[in-house]
């Protein structure tokens, strides 16, 4: 590699190109702590001098003139408790329930709808199990042992039944939220390797994925998950086949499809194209055309940055916007764009630089259509920051034991991502939601989804 890396650095020209240096300001930043949250609770401890000294030697009674607060973060650690229901039954004993044929002899209160009504967990342990498998990457038999510790026992077995049943019973939800992601003006998209075991007529160490969608309307985001067993092109395709707005993809070949959809406006990522230059310029310190195309890089950024705080703090209009946008970043593509078409006609294909050279101009026509579309930003960042604690817990439990429950964890990271991307946090999220679907109206299901709640409407009482 170090012979091609030479043969590559040969063919630089002779006067290396000029270098642009950025700088960037950073506000210095505030000593002292950060306050503790607002909504976290507080419990006041008063610590007040004995009365005796409350009385001046001049004979008056000292008055309260203010006061010192200082506040510690504490935790109570998390206990199990039983919830035993209790039903009266009532009967006659004159006659035995003879004298009304209608009702029934033995009258007792309806059990109130469960999520899972024939469970012996409670919907805050079913959130608790959910939240910490796919928030908190906590595989099942850990928390088997944790519960065992605080002296609940339940097995894992049990554990992963409850997501089966879970998954199963929110099944009506699936379709809202995927007419929810289509409504948006922009999806972003993404797909990582699962190993799934028991899949039909393949063994077990085949590669399976799981692809990953956000979009929705702006300001009410919706993830979701989607176990399949390929990665082949007609996964996203029949995905995304009533979709009408633009979708953003990294470079993978499998969405080249979006290019000859017509409805479709399909959005490159900088990032991988970046990520390619950088790998480059570590490879090799001499390689002065990665480091100026990171430069080119770092201006589209550092418009985007400064232009979309002026959009979020209504300091532009969106029109505005997309016109100052496009005005600053065109001449900094064509820049590069020159820039890159000049080294390729001499770089090594084969070359970590002319890799990465010859990957941007084959998405050049994709990678500039941020540009027309507000919501978009240069990159495919947001999928990839959803997708990530998929990742980060698949490196705990490894595989998945069947397609059913690659199906079911899909379905509750799609639930567990979408409240955090709304701002909710999972746990309360979930609980209110295992609470109250059982008993919500088909016709209202919607109303119990993520962009519809506000965390002061999932509060536990009292």
């Amino acid at each position: 590699m170090r012979l091609f890396d030479e043969a590559e650095n040969e063919t630089e020209e002779p006067q290396s190109p000029p270098q642009e240096t950025i700088t960037y300001t950073r506000e210095k930043k505030r000593g002292g702590r950060k306050p503790f949250s607002e909504s976290i609770p507080r419990e006041e401890v008063l610590i007040d001098i004995e009365e005796s000294e409350k009385q001046c030697a001049c004979g008056h009674q000292l008055v309260r003139i203010g006061e010192e607060v200082s506040e510690q973060l504490d935790i109570v650690p998390a206990r199990v408790k039983v919830i035993r229901t209790v039903r009266p039954q009532y009967g006659c004993r004159n006659c035995e329930g003879s004298g009304d044929e209608e009702k029934p002899a033995v009258r007792i209160a309806p059990m109130p709808p469960r999520i899972l009504p024939q469970s012996t967990a409670a919907e805050g342990l079913l959130a608790h199990i959910v939240s910490g498998k796919f928030c908190d990457a906590l595989p099942l038999y850990r928390q088997e042992r944790i519960l065992a510790r605080l002296g609940g026992d339940v097995s894992r077995k049990n554990m992963a039944n409850w997501m089966m049943g879970l998954a199963g019973r929110l099944e009506p939800l699936k379709e809202t939220l995927w007419t929810h992601l289509r409504a948006g003006p922009l999806i972003h998209a993404d797909e990582t390797s699962l190993q799934v075991m028991k899949e039909l007529n393949r063994p077990n160490t085949s590669k399976s994925y799981m692809w990953v969608f956000k979009g929705g309307p702006p300001g009410q985001p919706v993830i979701i998950f989607q176990y399949e067993p390929s990665r082949a092109s007609t996964v996203a395709q029949d995905i995304l086949e009533r979709y009408h707005g633009a979708v953003q993809t990294d470079g993978y070949a499998g969405y080249n499809f979006l290019d000859s959809k017509e409805e479709v406006l399909h959005l490159g990522c900088w990032a991988h194209a970046r990520r390619m230059f950088v790998k480059a310029e570590k490879a090799s310190a001499k390689s002065g055309a990665a480091k100026q195309t990171l430069a080119f890089i770092g201006k589209i950024y550092k418009e985007e940055k400064v232009l979309r705080t002026r959009l979020n703090e209504g300091l532009l209009e969106p029109a505005d916007f997309l016109r100052i946008r496009k005005e600053a970043v065109s001449p900094i593509l064509k820049k590069l764009k020159a820039y890159l078409d000049k080294k390729a006609l001499y770089l090594l294909p084969s070359g970590l630089l002319g890799q990465a050279v010859s990957y941007t101009l084959g998405q050049w026509d994709i990678l500039e259509n941020y540009l027309k579309v507000v919501e978009a930003t240069p990159d495919n960042n947001p999928v990839e920051n959803a997708i990530r604690p998929f990742v980060i817990g698949r490196k705990n439990w490894l595989t998945a034991g069947s397609p059913r429950g690659a199906s079911a964890s899909a379905f509750l990271y799609t639930l567990v991502e979408t409240a955090k991307a709304n701002g909710l946090e999972p746990y309360f999220y979930l609980r209110y939601l295992f609470l109250r679907f059982p008993s919500c109206p088909s016709e209202d299901q919607k109303t119990l989804l993520p962009w519809n709640l506000t965390p002061e409407k999932l509060a536990i009482p009292g």
